[in-house]
């Protein structure tokens, strides 16, 4: 039996996640607009958040990962794929690596070109500029001043100073600032840190906004479908705690659960494709076929060589010598445990025609016994995940049941194009490439994966298949657009469900090259300049009436 609750607000944002939190904090920070935000999961309590090696501990912790996986497929060994999404106020920022890169202008000219005018680089840019606290060189295109700190990884081990070389003596050059003009090139990752701590969207966004009568926040809050009345949405039904309370919204719902849960969700509400929704014997409110479908993520090998040198993470993370970094960290938020997943970054092109980087680089002083658990081996080791930038192989994720409570069907359908089979198998060639160099001699011992024997294109693309991961960069399942496979319009807005929008990760059109926390940071401050614009618009009449 559905409790009917008497709350109203203007707007309601469903899900605590990056998206969620940014909105949250624009749309009352006028404070006259009333919102509410619904996250399933909770406040974000442990004490491994805050600590950016702490990720490791959350990364199969049910309280902040919804521990989503793949179907198996068989262009990736009928395996089954761990697919991490955060869980709880400030959703995947809570446990991802905390690399921030924007991607490359074409990505955004590329979404202006397919229709979806007002996404170039030039328009986000600004939005870009205005997330962001740089500690770096800012001119034109970085910026001071933001909410989300950003610092270079602080730490600079040896070993990660001779792999930037090696990429040098293979002929690519040290890159200062892979988001600033131009992507190619080596150095450190940027991350959303400030002294030595993890800033999650929940620290950034939501914590300055938690005081402001017009904000309410309910965690434990699990919503199970967004309520109509015809061809509008009103509100949506949540279950809270043990109670299924319903929620009204005077202006709009705004859907922000993220690429995996929002095309659930809609699906769950009658929103979708129509054959997918009789399947599930839910009536159509809204046929829309594109829900679910353009599934997109970056798919991952890890190539590791053991070490030489006790100089890796490896053994620095056991025994006495973890303590003593422990008591560093805690002295100086300094040492290994301010680090992530990426230490030093590489963006190169595999074939010199391209208008810019194809593969991507994330360089470790650690290597591996289970890369989707973060569980390291005894001995030293590095390793190099290598990933393709722009996939073409497009997947689909559908609920598989009415229950809310089930999760979604996830079929990624990797390394279905050839062109994404070409590009990892030359980035890992390239990366094999650079770790020869002499620069690395004093560090390189013997390759571990895919080991020596790895020669042919077909061994390369075997090892892809058999060992390949996700890097958590699922995008696209509620594409923006104007054609008849969009889900939204490039104002965010659901097609033909008035007071609807998406706003998270699953509006891209396409993936952006490289990590995707920063770009979607960027849609959700522009997305709440749309929807104020849209308030202040549908305001206008109204004020005239009365004078």
């Amino acid at each position: 039996m559905t409790d009917i609750s008497a709350e109203t607000f203007d707007y309601i944002i469903v899900g605590g996640g990056t998206a969620g939190c940014v909105l949250a904090n624009r749309l009352t920070a006028s404070g006259q607009h009333s919102v509410l935000l619904l996250e399933a999961g909770r406040e974000a309590r442990s004490p491994w958040v805050p600590i950016p090696a702490g990720f490791s501990r959350l990364l199969t912790n049910p309280t902040y990962n919804w521990r989503f996986q793949t179907e198996p497929e068989e262009a990736t060994g009928n395996r089954v794929i761990a697919v991490p999404r955060g869980k709880g106020l400030g959703g995947s920022t809570l446990i991802n690596g905390m690399i921030y890169v924007r991607g490359q202008p074409q990505d955004y000219d590329g979404w202006a070109q397919r229709g979806c005018l007002g996404w170039s680089f030039e328009d986000v840019l600004p939005y870009f500029k205005r997330l962001e606290d740089f500690d770096g060189a800012t001119g034109t295109l970085r910026a001071r001043g933001g909410p989300l700190p950003l610092v270079e990884v602080s730490e600079r081990p040896a070993i990660a100073e001779a792999f930037i070389a090696a990429a040098g003596q293979a002929g690519f050059p040290r890159n200062p600032d892979y988001n600033a003009d131009h992507q190619d090139g080596f150095g450190y990752y940027q991350v959303n840190q400030r002294h030595g701590r993890r800033v999650s969207a929940a620290e950034a966004y939501l914590r300055p906004a938690r005081g402001r009568a017009n904000l309410a926040v309910r965690t434990d809050a699990h919503v199970l479908h967004v309520v109509l009345e015809g061809s509008r949405a009103v509100g949506v039904t949540a279950r809270v705690g043990t109670q299924t309370l319903r929620f009204a919204a005077r202006a709009e719902v705004i859907l922000a659960a993220g690429a995996a849960q929002t095309p659930q969700l809609l699906e769950l509400s009658g929103i979708g494709d129509p054959a997918i929704l009789k399947a599930l014997d839910i009536p159509v409110a809204a046929a829309l076929p594109g829900v679910g479908a353009n599934y997109i993520d970056h798919f991952c090998t890890r190539m590791n060589w053991r070490v030489k040198q006790p100089v890796t993470l490896n053994e620095q993370t056991r025994g006495v010598k973890l303590g003593l970094s422990v008591l560093q960290y805690f002295a100086t938020r300094r040492g290994i445990l301010t680090l992530g997943t990426g230490l030093a970054f590489g963006f190169v092109r595999t074939r010199p025609e391209l208008v810019g980087p194809d593969v991507q680089y994330f360089f470790m002083h650690a290597s591996y016994a289970n890369a989707a658990e973060r569980k390291l081996d005894h001995l030293p080791g590095m390793t190099i995940g290598v990933t393709q930038l722009r996939p073409e192989s497009r997947g689909t994720i559908h609920a598989v049941s009415p229950d809310p409570m089930r999760a979604p069907a996830i079929r990624p359908n990797f390394l279905a194009a050839a062109e994404d089979c070409r590009a990892m198998v030359e980035g890992m060639k390239i990366a094999r490439h650079i770790v020869d160099q002499a620069a690395m001699d004093p560090y390189r011992q013997v390759e571990m994966a895919p080991g020596p024997d790895c020669r042919t294109d077909a061994d390369w693309l075997a090892f892809a298949r058999r060992d390949g991961q996700t890097i958590y960069h699922i995008c696209g399942t509620c594409r923006m657009g104007l054609d008849s496979l969009s889900v939204t319009d490039p104002e965010l807005r659901v097609h033909g469900v008035a007071g609807l929008r998406v706003v998270d990760a699953s509006i891209m059109p396409t993936i952006v090259s490289g990590n995707t926390q920063a770009a979607v940071f960027m849609i959700a401050e522009k997305a709440a300049d749309m929807i104020l614009a849209a308030a202040k618009q549908s305001a206008q009449p109204m004020r005239s009436a009365v004078g």
